[in-house]
Protein backbone atom coordinates (compact mmCIF):
# COMPACT_ATOMS: atom_id res chain seq x y z
CA UNK A 1 0.00 0.00 0.00
CA UNK A 2 1.37 3.43 -0.60
CA UNK A 3 1.88 5.79 1.90
CA UNK A 4 1.99 8.84 -0.28
CA UNK A 5 -0.25 11.19 -1.02
CA UNK A 6 -1.44 12.83 -4.25
CA UNK A 7 0.53 16.72 -4.69
CA UNK A 8 -2.74 19.00 -4.23
CA UNK A 9 -2.73 22.36 -6.59
CA UNK A 10 -1.70 24.61 -3.36
CA UNK A 11 1.44 22.32 -2.37
CA UNK A 12 3.15 23.23 -6.41
CA UNK A 13 5.61 26.14 -5.72
CA UNK A 14 5.65 26.79 -9.46
CA UNK A 15 3.04 28.03 -12.14
CA UNK A 16 4.95 25.32 -14.45
CA UNK A 17 4.17 22.05 -11.82
CA UNK A 18 0.58 23.65 -11.38
CA UNK A 19 0.25 23.26 -15.04
CA UNK A 20 1.58 19.98 -15.22
CA UNK A 21 -0.83 18.67 -13.06
CA UNK A 22 -3.86 20.28 -14.57
CA UNK A 23 -2.87 18.36 -17.84
CA UNK A 24 -2.44 15.25 -15.56
CA UNK A 25 -5.95 15.86 -14.59
CA UNK A 26 -7.27 16.73 -18.25
CA UNK A 27 -5.42 13.98 -19.67
CA UNK A 28 -7.01 11.58 -17.28
CA UNK A 29 -10.75 12.84 -17.31
CA UNK A 30 -10.66 12.75 -21.13
CA UNK A 31 -9.31 8.96 -20.89
CA UNK A 32 -12.03 8.50 -18.77
CA UNK A 33 -14.48 9.92 -20.65
CA UNK A 34 -13.28 7.96 -23.44
CA UNK A 35 -13.09 4.35 -22.46
CA UNK A 36 -13.88 4.28 -18.55
CA UNK A 37 -11.84 3.13 -15.62
CA UNK A 38 -9.82 0.11 -17.65
CA UNK A 39 -8.87 3.00 -20.40
CA UNK A 40 -7.04 5.31 -17.60
CA UNK A 41 -3.75 3.39 -17.66
CA UNK A 42 -0.51 5.34 -15.94
CA UNK A 43 1.15 5.03 -19.15
CA UNK A 44 -1.28 6.29 -21.37
CA UNK A 45 -1.94 9.31 -19.08
CA UNK A 46 1.47 10.33 -19.29
CA UNK A 47 2.16 9.75 -22.46
CA UNK A 48 -1.27 12.41 -23.04
CA UNK A 49 -0.34 15.16 -20.70
CA UNK A 50 3.56 15.25 -22.30
CA UNK A 51 5.19 14.16 -19.14
CA UNK A 52 7.61 11.10 -17.93
CA UNK A 53 6.32 8.65 -16.07
CA UNK A 54 8.11 8.85 -12.98
CA UNK A 55 6.82 12.44 -13.24
CA UNK A 56 3.59 11.73 -13.05
CA UNK A 57 4.14 8.79 -10.38
CA UNK A 58 5.22 11.50 -7.94
CA UNK A 59 2.35 13.76 -8.97
CA UNK A 60 -0.19 10.87 -8.18
CA UNK A 61 0.96 7.71 -6.53
CA UNK A 62 -1.58 5.66 -8.16
CA UNK A 63 -4.28 4.72 -10.37
CA UNK A 64 -6.64 5.74 -7.61
CA UNK A 65 -5.34 8.65 -6.59
CA UNK A 66 -5.24 10.05 -9.79
CA UNK A 67 -8.99 9.42 -10.13
CA UNK A 68 -10.03 10.15 -6.93
CA UNK A 69 -8.09 13.31 -7.60
CA UNK A 70 -10.16 13.74 -10.54
CA UNK A 71 -13.40 13.26 -8.57
CA UNK A 72 -12.56 16.15 -6.67
CA UNK A 73 -11.41 18.52 -9.60
CA UNK A 74 -15.09 17.63 -11.43
CA UNK A 75 -16.82 18.89 -8.26
CA UNK A 76 -14.82 21.89 -7.92
CA UNK A 77 -16.18 22.82 -11.62
CA UNK A 78 -19.44 22.09 -10.53
CA UNK A 79 -19.09 23.96 -7.56
CA UNK A 80 -17.71 27.02 -9.22
CA UNK A 81 -20.73 26.65 -11.76
CA UNK A 82 -23.37 26.70 -8.93
CA UNK A 83 -22.00 29.51 -7.54
CA UNK A 84 -22.44 31.55 -10.76
CA UNK A 85 -25.99 30.80 -10.49
CA UNK A 86 -28.45 31.31 -7.82
CA UNK A 87 -29.78 28.00 -6.18
CA UNK A 88 -33.31 28.38 -6.87
CA UNK A 89 -35.95 26.11 -3.31
CA UNK A 90 -37.43 28.79 -0.63
CA UNK A 91 -36.50 25.51 1.77
CA UNK A 92 -33.21 24.36 2.73
CA UNK A 93 -33.93 20.53 1.44
CA UNK A 94 -35.38 21.90 -2.47
CA UNK A 95 -31.97 24.04 -2.68
CA UNK A 96 -30.20 20.60 -1.73
CA UNK A 97 -31.68 18.69 -4.20
CA UNK A 98 -31.30 21.37 -6.87
CA UNK A 99 -28.06 20.98 -6.17
CA UNK A 100 -27.57 17.16 -5.95
CA UNK A 101 -30.14 16.96 -9.38
CA UNK A 102 -27.69 19.49 -11.24
CA UNK A 103 -24.30 17.56 -10.36
CA UNK A 104 -25.51 14.35 -10.79
CA UNK A 105 -27.34 15.31 -14.01
CA UNK A 106 -23.59 16.50 -15.11
CA UNK A 107 -21.85 13.32 -14.35
CA UNK A 108 -24.87 10.80 -15.98
CA UNK A 109 -24.13 13.27 -19.24
CA UNK A 110 -20.59 11.40 -19.02
CA UNK A 111 -21.25 7.93 -18.26
CA UNK A 112 -17.86 6.66 -18.69
CA UNK A 113 -16.23 9.14 -16.86
CA UNK A 114 -18.72 8.55 -14.13
CA UNK A 115 -18.31 5.25 -13.89
CA UNK A 116 -14.32 5.67 -13.51
CA UNK A 117 -14.55 7.84 -11.04
CA UNK A 118 -17.10 6.56 -8.84
CA UNK A 119 -15.44 2.99 -9.03
CA UNK A 120 -12.00 5.08 -8.23
CA UNK A 121 -13.88 6.40 -5.15
CA UNK A 122 -15.41 2.49 -4.22
CA UNK A 123 -11.82 1.30 -4.26
CA UNK A 124 -9.71 3.82 -2.75
CA UNK A 125 -8.38 2.50 0.77
CA UNK A 126 -6.46 4.07 3.49
CA UNK A 127 -3.76 5.07 1.20
CA UNK A 128 -5.95 7.65 -0.40
CA UNK A 129 -7.67 9.09 2.87
CA UNK A 130 -6.31 12.80 1.99
CA UNK A 131 -7.83 12.72 -1.41
CA UNK A 132 -11.30 11.13 0.01
CA UNK A 133 -11.18 13.76 2.20
CA UNK A 134 -11.29 16.42 -0.10
CA UNK A 135 -13.66 15.25 -2.19
CA UNK A 136 -15.96 15.11 1.38
CA UNK A 137 -15.14 18.14 2.31
CA UNK A 138 -16.22 19.97 -1.59
CA UNK A 139 -19.94 17.75 -1.11
CA UNK A 140 -19.97 19.33 2.31
CA UNK A 141 -19.21 22.62 1.25
CA UNK A 142 -21.63 22.57 -1.42
CA UNK A 143 -24.56 21.08 0.57
CA UNK A 144 -24.13 23.62 3.49
CA UNK A 145 -23.97 26.44 1.37
CA UNK A 146 -27.26 25.21 -0.56
CA UNK A 147 -29.06 24.48 2.57
CA UNK A 148 -28.00 28.06 4.10
CA UNK A 149 -26.86 30.66 1.56
CA UNK A 150 -26.97 33.51 3.31
CA UNK A 151 -25.29 32.28 6.59
CA UNK A 152 -20.95 32.65 6.99
CA UNK A 153 -20.68 30.05 10.03
CA UNK A 154 -21.95 26.16 9.52
CA UNK A 155 -23.28 24.75 12.49
CA UNK A 156 -22.26 21.11 13.78
CA UNK A 157 -25.32 19.68 12.84
CA UNK A 158 -25.15 21.46 9.53
CA UNK A 159 -22.05 19.92 8.61
CA UNK A 160 -22.31 16.35 9.95
CA UNK A 161 -26.29 16.39 7.62
CA UNK A 162 -24.34 17.44 4.65
CA UNK A 163 -22.14 14.79 5.36
CA UNK A 164 -24.94 11.94 5.49
CA UNK A 165 -25.99 13.76 2.48
CA UNK A 166 -22.81 13.36 0.29
CA UNK A 167 -22.45 10.05 1.66
CA UNK A 168 -25.97 9.10 0.11
CA UNK A 169 -25.19 10.77 -2.84
CA UNK A 170 -21.79 8.73 -3.60
CA UNK A 171 -23.93 5.82 -2.71
CA UNK A 172 -26.48 6.63 -5.13
CA UNK A 173 -23.56 6.92 -7.61
CA UNK A 174 -22.24 3.65 -7.24
CA UNK A 175 -25.97 1.74 -7.60
CA UNK A 176 -26.55 3.67 -10.85
CA UNK A 177 -22.64 3.22 -12.04
CA UNK A 178 -23.23 -0.72 -11.17
CA UNK A 179 -26.94 -1.08 -12.81
CA UNK A 180 -28.63 -1.65 -9.63
CA UNK A 181 -30.85 1.43 -10.28
CA UNK A 182 -31.46 3.94 -12.83
CA UNK A 183 -31.57 7.35 -13.26
CA UNK A 184 -34.87 7.99 -11.95
CA UNK A 185 -34.53 6.10 -9.23
CA UNK A 186 -30.89 7.76 -8.31
CA UNK A 187 -32.80 10.95 -7.83
CA UNK A 188 -35.92 9.66 -6.02
CA UNK A 189 -33.22 8.04 -3.52
CA UNK A 190 -31.77 10.79 -2.94
CA UNK A 191 -34.70 13.30 -2.44
CA UNK A 192 -36.12 11.14 -0.11
CA UNK A 193 -32.66 11.15 2.17
CA UNK A 194 -32.52 14.65 2.02
CA UNK A 195 -36.42 15.43 2.65
CA UNK A 196 -36.05 13.28 5.90
CA UNK A 197 -33.11 14.83 6.79
CA UNK A 198 -34.15 18.26 6.39
CA UNK A 199 -37.67 18.30 7.66
CA UNK A 200 -38.56 21.96 7.95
Amino acid sequence: MSTANSLSADELGSAAQRERRKRILDATIELASQGGFDAVQMRAVADRADVALGTLYRYFPSKIHLLVSALGRELERSDATMRDRPVTGDTAAERVVHVLKRTTRGMQGDPHLTEALTRAFMFADASVRTEIHTVGMLLTQMMTRAMHPDQVEQTEDDVAIARVIGDVWLSSLVGWVTGRTTAAETAQHMETAVRLLLRE
